[in-house]
């Protein structure tokens, strides 16, 4: 059954067209609208960039060899920027150099034109059902972020020293406390947490160092 926020968002789902033909944007965007699927228009990657919000959903079509900053340039500055949008790659003029560059970087589909409206279709779909999962992804490690960004500097070392394997009289002796102290600031950690074992608190802690690892 679908909850009503996967609902509004899908409904807040488009595609965001970047091709410097305006006669291939308004054909597409007229092919998706049709069959129900919101659709915006950009001549460049300059101009989405300067449109751009991160509050955006779905994916994107990007020409491959725009007029500018080319689409596979833009494939990068997008990396850099940390807009995780999955990328759905068109061109009329690949090569296998070029495809493997950008399937490599994370593109979804690579399409030639002409293409066929099924093959289109599919891509998107498998599009929106990756950035629907990525954006869930993000929201859960916001609410682990959040959710530690209340523990004290206190908390923060218990914490450390519990998910790192430490007994209480370890902690103890380490940070100069009693154990009964320390069982106090571990169980208000677990609370702040909502963490219902040190199992949980453990992958907890790990997800956001994970995340600080790569960013």
């Amino acid at each position: 059954m679908t909850s009503k926020s996967e609902t509004q968002a899908r409904t807040s789902e488009a595609v965001f067209i970047v091709d410097d033909d305006a006669s291939i944007c308004e054909g597409l965007c007229n092919l998706l609208e049709s069959v129900g699927i919101r659709a915006e228009c950009y001549s460049s990657a300059e101009t989405i960039l300067e449109n751009w919000s991160e509050s955006n959903a779905g994916c994107m079509l990007l020409d491959a060899r725009l007029p500018g900053m080319s689409g596979v340039e833009f494939q990068e500055q997008m990396q850099k920027l940390g807009i995780g949008m999955p990328v759905i790659f068109m061109t009329a003029h690949g090569d296998i150099p070029m495809v493997r560059k950008v399937m490599k970087a994370g593109a979804v589909e690579f399409l030639t034109k002409p293409f066929q409206k099924e093959e289109l279709l599919h891509a998107i779909d498998h599009a929106f059902a990756f950035d629907r999962e990525r954006r869930k992804a993000e929201e859960t490690f916001n609410s682990i972020k959040a959710r530690m960004d209340t523990l004290t500097t206190r908390e923060r070392e218990v914490m450390e020293r519990v998910t790192a394997g430490l007994l209480n009289k370890q902690i103890a002796g380490e940070l100069n406390l009693s154990e009964i102290t320390v069982k106090l600031y571990r169980r208000q950690v677990m609370d702040k947490m909502h963490a219902g074992s040190l199992a949980d608190l453990v992958k907890l802690n790990e997800r956001v160092k994970a995340a600080s690892r790569t960013s």
